[in-house]
């Protein structure tokens, strides 16, 4: 249901960019609101936002996921999901992951904590009071930290139709690979208007949540700032679908076409 969009949202949300220059499509101070259908409920809401802080001395982009259930869903369905990432502002590798999450009763308040010269990542679970040592690869993400270090790395421009983009991602307590399909441009209505875009289908694993491994498919702006425009994924049950529906803070100009 509509618990499995933020995760999405947060692995997708800053992912493609130019590598003409690092951080070149977000800054300090961006943030998005996307709205959020289950089948034709109007389910919830799901926001982004990066800061600017510093962690055990260091200087770290935070960046901050939350989605929640509204209205009618809420009463049947009540999700409060908080996931966050700290990354180094030059490095772009993880220090820090936070996940803590209520659906419908299902909970967990988990924080990772990286470190990168003895290649272990700490999994602290504050629910069940215990902690963890696992190895990790060198150059491993988290689910956010991920997409800034690929935007910063790769050309969208480059692509071809069918290319695919792969790195290793650290998440609850294993590491997994995670892959995204180039598909070509678009061009989409939005609430803002006619937006060209870019459009992607990450390989996820089909079984529990995904119908199959190709069943979500994203869009993106096709422009230096690379919002994250819409998601649409067929479930095991049901189909989900988020729209982007605010946002400010924006690097550069947004770009609507004009009839």
């Amino acid at each position: 249901m509509m618990k499995y969009l933020l995760p999405l949202l947060l692995i997708f949300t800053f992912f493609f960019g130019s590598a003409q220059e690092k951080q070149s499509c977000f800054k300090e101070g961006e943030w998005f609101k996307f709205r959020i259908h289950y089948g034709l409920i109007n389910a919830g809401y799901a926001t982004m936002e990066v800061k600017k802080e510093t962690l055990d001395e260091v200087p770290v982009y935070h960046v901050v996921g939350y989605g929640r259930t509204t209205g009618l869903s809420r009463l049947f369905f009540r999700v409060e999901d908080n996931y966050e990432s700290y990354f180094d502002q030059s490095k772009l590798i993880p220090y820090k992951f936070v996940r803590k999450i209520d659906e419908g009763g299902h909970t967990k308040d988990k924080e990772i904590f990286f470190d990168h010269d003895a290649r272990q990542a700490v999994v602290k679970d504050y629910k069940h009071d215990t902690e963890g040592k696992f190895d990790i690869q060198s150059g491993v993400q988290d689910m956010i930290s991920a997409f800034y270090y690929l935007r910063a790395n790769y050309k969208v421009d480059e692509l071809r139709v069918g290319d695919e983009l792969a790195l290793n991602m650290f998440f609850d307590e294993e590491t997994f690979p995670f892959k995204l399909k180039y598909l070509g441009k678009e061009t989409i209505r939005t609430k803002f208007g006619k937006i060209r875009a870019l459009k992607f289908r990450p390989i996820v694993q089909a079984g529990r949540v995904f119908k199959e491994k190709e069943s979500v498919t994203l869009w993106v702006s096709n422009d230096d700032n690379k919002v994250p425009l819409r998601i649409k994924a067929s479930l095991a049950v049901g189909s989900l679908k988020a729209d982007l529906d605010a946002f400010k803070g924006l690097k550069h100009s947004f770009k609507v076409i004009v009839n």
